[in-house]
């Protein structure tokens, strides 16, 4: 009998991430009891079908795009047939698709994991309740004239919406590797956009080629919905090295060192060039300072 959850767990990938995804995958089915959704280019999707069963479901974009958008023979790139130029960034695409899935879900809370992190505690939709309402990561006036392009995608998410300008700097951050959304919220998201625009929410979102889903999430949140209340952990509970210098074992075992006693997750940058062996080091001592709780 499958288990029922009002928790979803959402993780776009893609073939470079595959090896990486494993041990993500697996930490989702040791600490949670929630279903793996994992959305993929259609080209990548046997290279983790070995994973599909009753707690993962692989998707590919056309699965979950309308089918005016066509893949190019260009990796990464595709066309809107009704506004085939400029093309839509495999970038861009991938967060479009993200708020499409999420927006299918009937359940409380979905957690968006990339590829690189893995979770080391268990996690609920709970884990993101404040006061019985799931909460929004919000790095308070974390965004400052020197992030030009989280500047842009505010400016870009307010636009949308159909919001005046932001007031000015700082601004408030939404952007995590690690981060939790209601689908409810996402639905009215898309209805606000169509509803300013009079046109798709997608067509207008993909016709971007600066835009962040999370900033586009958060700033709906807090100034159409009237505000969410804020996750209290800077970090969302989860540990990360952002580093483009690979992690040795000196270092990663350093890293895990400072895990925090309300740390969910751990994300080392796949950019980061870190080994598999180092990131290994660091990620079995993350487990076993968690089982020191």
């Amino acid at each position: 009998m499958r288990r029922m959850t009002d928790f979803a767990v959402l993780t776009p990938s893609y073939a470079p991430d595959a090896p990486l995804f494993e041990a993500l995958h697996r930490s989702v089915l040791d600490h949670t009891d929630a279903v793996h959704h994992v959305v993929v280019p259609p080209a990548d999707r046997a290279l983790f079908a070995r994973f599909e069963g009753d707690r993962c479901r692989i998707w590919t974009y056309p699965e979950l795009l309308p089918k005016r958008y066509l893949a190019t023979p260009k990796a990464g790139i595709w066309l809107n047939a009704r506004r085939p130029w400029p093309p839509v960034r495999g970038w861009v695409l991938q967060q479009a698709v993200k708020l499409a899935a999420a927006a299918r879900f009937d359940v409380r809370a979905v957690l968006m994991m990339d590829s690189d992190v893995v979770l080391v505690r268990r996690t609920t939709a709970e884990s993101f309740a404040v006061n019985g309402r799931i909460g929004l990561f919000r790095a308070e006036n974390a965004v400052h004239a020197g992030m030009p392009r989280h500047v842009r995608w505010h400016a870009v998410a307010r636009e949308l919406l159909g919001l005046p300008p932001s007031p000015g700097l700082p601004l408030p951050d939404y952007v995590s590797p690690f981060n939790v959304w209601e689908p409810a919220v996402v639905r009215l998201l898309q209805e606000r956009i169509q509803e300013v625009s009079g046109k798709s929410w997608l067509d207008l979102f993909t016709g971007r080629l600066h835009i962040s889903e999370f900033v586009l999430y958060g700033v709906f949140a807090d100034e159409v919905l009237g505000g969410v209340p804020r996750v209290p952990s800077d970090s969302l509970y989860c540990h990360t090295y952002w580093d483009t210098t690979p992690l040795d074992e000196a270092g990663a075992l350093e890293f895990a060192g400072r895990l925090a006693p309300d740390a969910l997750a751990v994300m080392i940058s796949a950019k980061s060039g870190t080994s598999p062996e180092n990131r290994h080091t660091a990620l079995r001592a993350c487990v076993a300072a968690t089982r020191q709780d």
